[in-house]
């Protein structure tokens, strides 16, 4: 009996490691996407988008959804970010409200905070994200989000 107990222990131990790592490998994702955004960098931030994710926004055309749809967003966004004055866009993520792993998806809302620069002044925006990553040989990558004001 002691023997099934300490298998079924290491079991539930082995079960929720992994399921922190993929939390945290999750995650990696997610901050790393973040940081491309903060630098500017639409290149390096569609790497991390499955090709055929889909994107909805608060800025016309409100969705991107297929084959580089990420990219899209970017070359958008920055088109919008023109014609709106915007300059210096920043966002930082807070702490998870939501992160669910199940089947090799991971579900996540967060709270962010987005600052930038509009017409010369500065401007604090609070919102919230959320995201869905599927886990694949090449490690987690984001197949849609969408973002809100709050």
């Amino acid at each position: 009996m002691k023997k099934l107990a300490a298998v079924i222990a290491v079991a539930m131990f082995a079960c929720g490691a992994a399921s922190a790592s993929d939390k945290t490998d999750a995650m990696a994702v997610v901050h790393k996407w973040v940081d491309a955004f903060n630098k500017g960098d639409g290149k390096t931030g569609s790497t991390y988008c499955a090709d055929g994710a889909i994107v909805i926004d608060d800025f016309a055309p409100h969705v991107w959804q297929g084959s580089g749809a990420c990219a899209t967003w970017y070359k958008d966004y920055g088109a919008f970010a023109t014609k709106a004055q915007i300059t210096s866009p920043s966002v930082t993520l807070g702490k998870a409200r939501h992160l669910d792993i199940d089947s090799g998806y991971a579900y996540l809302v967060a709270p962010t905070t987005q600052t930038f620069t509009q017409a010369g002044k500065p401007v604090t925006e609070k919102g919230i994200v959320t995201m869905i990553l599927k886990k694949g040989s090449s490690g987690w990558q984001i197949t849609g989000w969408a973002w809100a004001d709050q």
